[in-house]
This record gives C-alpha cells, sequence and structure tokens, in this order.
C-alpha cells in the first residue's frame, strides 16, 4: 500500500544470475539461472543479452527447451536500454521460441556455456520480456543489469592492445625525434 501511495511501481524483470563455474576437463562450465518476476511473462522472441562475455567453446552453450542460443559481437539490445557494449568482446543471447508463455514469477531454468577460465569480472546484462496483467498487458518491458562474466583471455584482448600501443608510439614518437635530434 506504501508503494502504490507514494507513486513507485514494483518492478519486474528477466533476470540472469550466474549460479555456478565448474570445472569441465582443462576448462569451466558457467551456469546461469534465470527467473522472469512478478507482473511479466516470457513469450516468443524474447530474450536475454549477457554482453562482453568473451570467447567459449564453440557449441558447449546449453540451455532449456524451447531457448536458442546466439553469439555476436554487437549485442542483441532491447530498444528501451543502453548496457556497455565492447565491440571486441563476445555477447551471448538466449532467445525464447516456445509455444507456451511462461509467467512471472518463474524460474526460466539454467543456462550454460564452457569457457578456458573460471576468473570473474562484471558485466552488464539486458533483457526483453512481456507485461502479463494490468492495463499495458501484452506490451514489451526492458531491463538492464550486471552479471558475472569470465576475464577476456589475452587473444580478445589483442585488439585493444594494439589500439593502445600505436596510440603510445604516437604520443612518444616527437619526444624520441627530440632525444635523437638534441
Amino acid at each position: 500500500m506504501g508503494l502504490i501511495a507514494t507513486g513507485l511501481a514494483v518492478r519486474a524483470d528477466v533476470i540472469p544470475t550466474l549460479s555456478s563455474v565448474n570445472p569441465a576437463g582443462s576448462d569451466f562450465t558457467w551456469d546461469y539461472s534465470s527467473n522472469v518476476t512478478v507482473d511479466q511473462m516470457v513469450v516468443r522472441g524474447d530474450f536475454f543479452t549477457i554482453y562482453d562475455f568473451g570467447t567459449f567453446v564453440t557449441g558447449s552453450n546449453t540451455q532449456p527447451t524451447g531457448w536458442t542460443f546466439s553469439s555476436s559481437l554487437i549485442g542483441i539490445t532491447p530498444s528501451r536500454v543502453a548496457p556497455k557494449d565492447n565491440p571486441s568482446l563476445l555477447n551471448l543471447t538466449w532467445t525464447y521460441n516456445g509455444a507456451t508463455p511462461i509467467t512471472g514469477s518463474a524460474a526460466l531454468g539454467i543456462f550454460a556455456i564452457i569457457t578456458e577460465t573460471n576468473q570473474l569480472r562484471t558485466s552488464d546484462f539486458a533483457a526483453q520480456a512481456t507485461r502479463s496483467t494490468g492495463p499495458n498487458a501484452g506490451t514489451k518491458v526492458d531491463n538492464v543489469g550486471n552479471v558475472s562474466v569470465p576475464v577476456p583471455e589475452m587473444s580478445a584482448l589483442l585488439p585493444i592492445l594494439i589500439v593502445c600501443g600505436a596510440g603510445l608510439l604516437s604520443l612518444a614518437t616527437p619526444y624520441l625525434r627530440r632525444l635523437r635530434a638534441g
């Protein structure tokens, strides 16, 4: 009652959370649990993206029935949010293609992928779901937040290091010329 009286609304979202990182031979399986909350549902075409995940073992993804996996350098992003997205690190997206809506509050299941490291850092995620109740039922609801992801491998950082190195070299060149001339 206090929330309605003050004009605040209860927020509902799709939220992926890192639930575990487990050894898988010489690699590691990253398990994410995901939930849809309160007055939302997940219908065909709704999705969530984990940004800047980095490299992973191709074909190692697993997801609940009705979900499909994709990855890209530029994330699939809901239209009304602006997560941070490094275009040199792969993003992971899971899209719901099931026939039956999943209504909130519900666990969506475990979404997993294998990578070569168990070292973590924080990155953004974004999601799109569908309002299930009230006068705006059927409209899209977008959200963004933070989630744990692997520290990028050196091969993923190479383009960034090259650009930074070139920048440093261009700054140092006039100084080096003065040393030679002097």
